[in-house]
């Protein structure tokens, strides 16, 4: 062995000094973020040691994390099975509320869509998503981001939105391969534009350096007020219009920022325990496919119960109309009921006459035509 090292000992030299060359150059030389496939030339720079640490690191951080989900899926699926008839129950019962709901809201979509094609509205809808794992996290204080195990091969790109069926959770900062970092809410460099829901009033939705979400951009207004829902405007053409992100908390004065006022958001989605996530990779301006095809079925189903109800209302008993002959004036009293014009008498009960007609008796009366202001009463009719 040592002959060996005492042999080849320039070789090994140059091939060490050659090694801390290539170590050193890739400390110096930076990578722009838009150089690496599926980003976009932002102007940040990526050193190359971190992409090939990246590159190392991510199979063990996949390996380790899928080893982890599937010990918790064979004790969620096959140990952990208790109280399961009982949550089966209840889950049925929530269906079918769901679905009585469902029926409410599918009519209230179906005219909403009708007065947006009136307005001429254009809509951005979901149209691909890819589910992503969480594999790692940044570990730091001043930066919140996390690692997925999706990259560029899988369609992603850099500024694409990521949520949860909860809520927004980020947006996509650095894509590789196989692996992606998305910037979360409360990250001190995340920004999006939002509308508060009850007074449809617009802003933008930042993370502080304490990890908080806040909206300082507005000025005190009475109709802001804590637990409004704050959902993304589409302004920014980074999330699709309408995506919940959480309620406000705290409406305060902002010392700093006068008149400016210090909105404390609440999010939806809990970033401190993210397992999955949807990466939104396509939008479009119709419905998908599926959505259409509920939404048809829907309005069917309208028609169907507006057609049921008028057939209903069809075959209810109703009076026909009063066929009296003005020319012919004892076919029209034979026809009425007491001598009520237009309530005819064919096919129909009436009442018996009187046993003591008097002024008051259905008929006694005569027409308000004849009738004179001032005359004295009508005598009243003899009794029999």
């Amino acid at each position: 062995m040592d002959s060996f090292f005492v042999r080849f000992k320039n070789s090994l030299v140059l091939i060490a000094i050659m090694v801390v060359q290539v170590v050193a150059l890739a400390l110096q030389v930076p990578r722009a973020s838009g150089d690496l496939p599926g980003s976009h030339a932002d102007g940040r720079k990526i050193s190359t040691l971190r992409y090939w640490a990246v590159a190392v690191v991510s199979p063990f951080e996949r390996l380790t994390h899928g080893s982890s989900l599937s010990l918790r899926h064979i004790w969620s699926n096959y140990i952990d099975l208790r109280h399961t008839r009982e949550q089966n129950l209840q889950l049925q019962q929530q269906i079918v509320r769901l679905r009585e709901e469902q029926e409410a809201l599918a009519e209230d979509a179906a005219q909403g869509r009708r007065l947006q094609a009136l307005l001429g509205f254009q809509q951005q809808y979901i149209s691909t998503t890819v589910a992503a794992q969480v594999i790692g996290t940044t570990g730091t204080d001043r930066s919140n981001m996390i690692s997925i195990d999706k990259g560029y091969k899988d369609g992603l790109k850099s500024d694409q939105a990521v949520m949860t069926p909860d809520g927004v959770v980020g947006k996509v900062r650095d894509v590789w391969a196989h692996t992606a970092q998305v910037l979360l809410l409360n990250d001190a460099t995340f920004g999006a534009g939002v509308v508060l829901s009850a007074s449809r009033i617009r802003g933008i939705v930042r993370g502080t350096a304490n990890g908080q979400i806040m909206i300082n951009d507005l000025t005190s207004d009475l109709r802001i007020k804590v637990g409004d829902q704050v959902v993304t405007s589409g302004g920014d053409r980074v999330f699709p219009r309408g995506l919940p992100v959480g309620e406000i908390t705290s409406i305060v004065p902002d010392p700093q920022h006068q008149p400016y006022t210090a909105i404390t958001v609440k999010p939806y989605a809990n970033l401190s325990r993210l397992d999955e996530v949807l990466v939104i990779t396509g939008t479009e301006s119709q419905l998908p496919r599926a959505a259409q095809q509920d939404a048809a079925q829907a309005e069917a189903a309208e028609q169907e119960s507006r057609r049921a109800a008028d057939s209903v209302a069809d075959k209810l008993p109703s009076l026909p109309q009063n066929s009296a002959d003005p020319n012919n004036p004892a076919a029209s009293s034979e026809n009425n009921i007491g001598g009520i014009a237009g309530i005819p008498n064919s096919g129909l009960p009436h009442s018996k006459p009187p046993l003591h007609p008097d002024r008051y008796s259905p008929g006694a009366a005569p027409p308000a035509t004849d009738l004179k202001p001032g005359a004295p009463p009508s005598p009243t009719p003899p009794q029999p």
